[in-house]
Formats: structure tokens, C-alpha cells, sequence
């Protein structure tokens, strides 16, 4: 799942933005392949095993990764300020995570990730009432549009319109509010901090559920775990290096690269191809997305 959000880290300084735009780009559809391979396991997985089970695994081998990586400065990475909110965050990514591999089940790999990259305009939407920031009528009206273009792609009331659709657009919602949260946390707390309790959380929520789905797995099914683990916290790093070496402004639009991965996933090992609608609304989605983009760089070069 496009879990493509990460704690804003200090941005980078005008030199380091000039010189490195080009690897925090390259950084950024690194991050998006990565993501978009854990979510192609997880689409395998769940045709044989719980979901329950197959989140389990998610979180429980990022935390297996991040200790291995990071366990000289585990102890001190938890300490936190903002444990509550560390908490309610950490519980909307696995609730997006629940949501949308539920959703991969049943929906195309590449329609599930075009109705999520609503997420975005979501964060827009909410910057209003939670962040206090403005937003003009340019912005409100690229919303719109872009939840048109996830009309398009769900269709609801046609033949093709399929009750689960609703999941990834439900966790397109949830993660939404969990990037707003996100941006909260960013100016406070450090991203490797951020990262650590989305992955602990999960695990042990997880863990106290998955006895009551368990189904054996093969040395295959373990392994296929693990790689999702590990995709996983790859992406997360290949997401934070991209807002770490460029400007956000520069490096966001390419999230969208996630479609091409997404179709290429799904035509490779699922036999799937997008339909023409599916096509258009994707296109609806990034166009007004990239938009929305577009003018918060406008806004924010206006501000004193």
C-alpha cells in the first residue's frame, strides 16, 4: 500500500535542492516500486491466507528490519514527547494497511492504487480544519475534481461498480488523516522515531489477532513475508532520502509513478489491465493532484 507519507525532514537548502533534485526524484520512484512490490505480495498472499495474517507479517518483519538496522538506538528513538498522537497515527496506518489489502483481494492492483492517490487531496480537504491553513477556490475546486476521477474509476450504480472499491477509497481517507497527523509530528519529532512506532504498533496489535487467523504457511509464504517487511521499510527509507535531497514541491508529483508500477505489477503477475474508464480517472486523479501541487509552490512563494 501506498504507504507514501513520511515525516517531512528539515528541508533542504537551496544548494543541496539544485544539486540533488535529480536523486531525490530517482529516490521517490524507488520508493513508489518498493511500495507498490509489498502491495503486490500482500495482493498474492491474501488469495490463500487471512488478511489478518498477512498484515501481521507486514509489521512484524519491518520491526524484525528497523531492530536489526537501528538497535543500537532503539531505546532512545522511542522516547517521545507526543506518545498519544504517536499512537493514533500509528493506528490509522494499520487501519489504512487493513483496509486496503482487504481491498487488494478483490481489486485490480493498478484501480486500487489510482482510487489511493486520493490521499493527498484528502490532506488538502483537511488542512482547512485541522492545520489551519487556506485554501482557495483553485485548490477546493482540484479536490473535487479528483474525487470525480475516483467516481469515474469506482463508476457506482454500474455493472462494473464492486462494493469493495469502497475499501481502497475508505483507505484512502484514513490515510489521508494519518499524513495530516504525520505533518503535526514532523516538526517535533525525528522521522526514524515516527517510523519505528507505525511499525511496533502494528506488530503488536497484530500479533495479540493472528492466532485466531493462523494458517500454516510454506518456506515460500515465510519468505514472501519477509520481503514485504522488507519493501516495506526500503520504501519508507527511499521516501525519506527523496524529501531529504530535494524540495517537496519537486519530488511529490512523482509519487504518481506508483500507477505505472501498479499496472506494470498487475499486468505482469496478475493478468490484469486496466479498463479505459480506469485510465481516465487515474488521469483525472494525477492531473489534479499535480495541480493542487502546483499551487501550494505558487501560495508558498507569495508568502513573506
Amino acid at each position: 500500500m501506498n504507504q507514501q507519507s513520511a515525516p517531512s525532514p528539515s528541508p533542504p537548502s537551496p544548494q543541496a535542492a539544485d544539486g540533488h533534485a535529480g536523486q531525490g526524484v530517482l529516490w521517490m520512484i524507488v520508493a513508489m516500486a518498493c511500495f507498490v512490490s509489498m502491495d503486490s505480495i500482500a495482493k498474492e498472499l491474501v488469495k490463500t491466507h487471512s488478511v489478518v495474517q498477512v498484515v501481521w507479517g507486514r509489521y512484524f518483519f519491518q520491526v524484525a528490519v528497523l531492530a536489526v538496522i537501528l538497535f543500537p538506538r532503539l531505546r532512545r528513538l522511542l522516547v517521545t514527547p507526543n506518545l498519544g498522537l504517536q499512537l493514533v497515527r500509528s493506528l490509522l496506518l494499520l487501519v489504512t494497511t487493513g483496509l486496503y489489502f482487504t481491498g487488494l483481494k478483490y481489486v485490480p492492483i493498478a484501480e486500487a492504487s489510482a482510487i489511493m492517490m486520493l490521499a493527498p487531496l484528502v490532506v488538502t480537504a483537511l488542512s482547512v480544519p485541522l492545520l489551519k491553513e487556506r485554501v482557495g477556490p483553485r485548490r477546493w475546486a482540484g479536490v473535487v475534481i479528483g474525487f470525480a476521477g475516483a467516481m469515474i474509476i469506482i463508476r457506482p450504480g454500474g455493472d462494473a461498480m464492486q462494493l469493495a472499491a469502497l475499501l481502497p477509497l475508505v483507505a484512502a481517507a484514513t490515510h489521508g488523516v494519518y499524513q495530516v497527523s504525520t505533518r503535526f509530528l514532523s516538526h517535533s519529532e525525528s522521522v526514524l522515531t515516527t517510523l519505528c512506532y507505525s511499525a511496533l504498533l502494528g506488530a503488536m496489535i497484530m500479533s495479540t489477532a493472528v492466532p485466531f487467523y493462523w494458517t500454516p504457511l510454506p518456506a515460500l509464504g515465510w519468505g514472501m513475508l519477509l520481503c514485504a517487511g522488507m519493501f516495506g521499510t526500503l520504501g519508507h527509507f527511499a521516501l525519506i532520502k527523496a524529501f531529504t535531497l530535494a524540495p517537496a514541491a519537486t519530488v511529490a508529483p512523482f509519487t504518481y509513478s506508483n500507477l505505472i508500477w501498479a499496472a506494470a505489477s498487475g499486468f505482469l503477475f496478475f493478468g490484469e489491465w486496466p479498463d479505459a474508464w480506469t485510465f481516465v480517472g487515474a488521469a483525472v486523479i494525477v492531473g489534479s493532484g499535480i495541480y493542487i501541487y502546483h499551487r501550494e509552490k505558487v501560495v508558498k512563494r507569495r508568502e513573506p
